[in-house]
């Protein structure tokens, strides 16, 4: 292992997560995004459990104790559960572009809940990488819609979403949901023996945001758009492939760079998503990218720069 194995295991995150959303997307084109994050929950879920028979002989980690396993469900609960549903009324009311900005403060709320609850210690230098890195993911996110000063005259085929309180408030819950469900796996993947399996740890998260989804969905009286979407074939084939990409290699992968660096650092780096998305929108959707979010790009990876010095 080099002295920055979490912060390379981040960044590979980072790439399965930025891959597996143009799956997702495609599928949420489809069937609705609700509908996707159910099933990519399911499927996860399958192929975390085949992972854990093949490797350990068992489908469940029922070795793990008690207290882990509550910890970890909790993380699954709050962080794919609630979390998503927060951030899925904020893409509503306030569009993807806020939203995403402020799910981007989840690094920092991390950092903080580290220090405080965890006692983490960060040096200057890193709480100035945060900073840094947070400024060029938010001026990347803020290009990405087309908004700022170059664009004041809005085409008639695009819209400007109202911003609510009510909307920034859900996405800012579904932001706080992932910091907390972040801190929350670390506190459950520690044992006496040192650092839980990261695959064992994400299989009881994901099982557990799955009964927390189902239980919302009940509540609110969603199932029929389950229902309805059965029987799109390419919906459910993008979101197998998304599926294995971001909830089993993605978030196994988060967990993994748990074990070697500290959860500011790790959520920091994993808050380059849409950033890495760049790429995607200029030789996939042969968007437009300008000068301000590439600078955005070469501000933020200043601020790893700064972070893992």
């Amino acid at each position: 292992m080099t002295p920055y194995t979490g912060e390379i295991i981040a960044f590979l995150t980072v790439l399965c997560w930025a891959v597996g959303s143009q799956f997702f997307e495609a599928a949420g084109k489809r069937v609705g995004a609700l509908t996707v994050n159910l099933v990519r929950l399911v499927l996860a879920a399958v192929f975390l459990c085949l992972t854990l028979l093949i490797t350990k002989g068992q489908l469940l980690p029922w070795d793990f104790p008690l207290r882990n396993w509550g910890w970890l469900a909790v993380s699954g609960v709050i962080g794919f559960a609630l979390g998503d549903l927060f951030l899925f009324k904020g893409f509503v009311e306030i569009g993807p572009r806020l939203s995403m900005l402020v799910m981007s403060l989840a690094a920092p709320v991390t950092a903080l809940i580290g220090w405080v609850f965890l006692e983490e210690i960060y040096k200057p230098l890193q709480w100035l990488g945060i900073l840094v890195t947070l400024c060029g993911v938010a001026m990347v996110i803020l290009e990405r819609n087309g908004v700022g000063p170059a664009r004041l005259a809005v085409p008639k085929n695009r819209v400007i979403k109202r911003i609510t309180l009510h909307g920034v408030v859900m996405a800012f819950l579904g932001m706080l949901g992932q910091a907390v469900g972040y801190i929350f796996s670390k506190v459950g993947m520690q044992s006496d023996g040192g650092m839980l399996d990261p695959v064992a740890s994400t299989t009881i998260r994901v099982l557990a945001g799955i009964l927390g989804v189902m239980v919302i969905f009940f509540l609110l009286g969603w199932w029929p758009k389950i229902w309805q979407s059965r029987h799109d074939a390419k919906a459910f084939a993008y979101t197998s492939v998304g599926a294995f990409l971001g909830p089993f290699v993605g978030v196994v992968l988060s967990l993994a760079a748990l074990h070697y660096t500290s959860a500011g650092v790790a959520s920091t780096i994993m808050a380059l998503t849409p950033v890495m998305l760049i790429p995607f929108a200029v030789f996939i959707h042969k968007e437009h990218v300008s000068k301000r979010a590439l600078a955005g790009t070469v501000i933020a990876f200043s601020g790893i720069v700064l972070l893992i010095s």
